[in-house]
């Protein structure tokens, strides 16, 4: 008896694998996302109390959001 795929098996070779540089490029992006999100907390850490009333942001508004890691949006 020889061993036979089923009819309807889908063969591994139909899915083109992604190249290296395609990921390595997905997670650069990911850090420089990252980086950018973790700037952007410091500045608004730095923004006075009256330019906050201006952009409709509380003080506390302002410390929940830099309290979260930089990976959390």
């Amino acid at each position: 008896m020889t061993a036979r795929a089923a009819p309807n098996a889908v063969s591994v070779s139909r899915f083109r694998r992604r190249p290296f540089p395609f990921i390595a490029l997905c997670r650069l992006r990911l850090l420089a996302r990252w980086h950018d999100r973790y700037l952007q907390r410091l500045d608004l850490a730095e923004i006075d109390e009256h330019l906050l009333r201006d952009l409709g942001l509380t003080p506390e508004d302002v410390r929940h959001e830099c309290a979260k890691s930089f990976w959390q949006a």
